[in-house]
């Protein structure tokens, strides 16, 4: 049953654009297309999910036993600079529109305080392998459902007669409040 929490919280009622608002810089930068979504969805997918199992990995058989706790964040984020740089390579190599749509924020999974997030919040608490990676994994999974919802809002919206005052930006800004009270609602969902 813990499983199906950590699915559930990861998903809906922790999620990290909606409810912990991390990821916010790709989730407004690449979610004017869907496809440009699904794509990013589908990157910080394959990292978070690596990275949960390998910095789990590196926590436990590496750190810990040495002492070296303090050095998690610094060890983290070279894990996941090596696992975006191999997206990287791989998009560019086999997907070049999906490289081009995506631009600096594909690079700027590194710093996306979301894969961060997932590596030390499986670290703070106490999850074990299992657990880590479905965590990181369905954390990852909210963040696409998140921006794919978004960037179906936005290119429905952007069809539509919209006051100048709230085109662009202005009303992306409404609309992610919007969803990020929707995805609130889900807050007193327990199982």
């Amino acid at each position: 049953m813990n499983l199906i929490s950590i699915i559930i919280a990861a998903l809906f009622t922790q999620n990290f654009v909606m409810v912990k608002f991390m990821g916010i810089c790709p989730f407004l930068g690449v979610s004017k297309k869907k496809e440009t979504a699904i794509g990013m969805g589908m990157a910080v997918i394959f990292v978070m999910a690596i990275s949960s199992a390998i910095t789990y990995a590196v926590n436990r058989f590496l750190l810990v036993p040495f002492g070296l706790e303090y050095l998690q964040t610094i060890a983290f984020i070279l894990i996941i600079a090596g696992l975006v740089q191999f997206v990287e390579m791989f998009v560019k190599k086999s997907m070049p529109a999906l490289y081009s749509a995506l631009g600096i924020y594909l690079p700027l999974i590194t710093t996306n305080c979301a894969v961060l997030g997932a590596a030390l919040l499986n670290v703070q608490n106490g999850y074990n392998f299992i657990e880590s990676l479905i965590f990181g994994t369905c954390s990852a999974a909210g963040f696409a459902l998140a921006i794919v919802l978004f960037a179906g809002i936005r290119e429905a919206i952007n069809e539509k007669d919209v006051p100048i005052s709230f085109r662009g930006f202005p009303l992306a800004l409404i609309t992610a409040g919007l969803m990020a009270i929707a995805f609130m609602g889900f807050s007193g969902f327990t199982i």
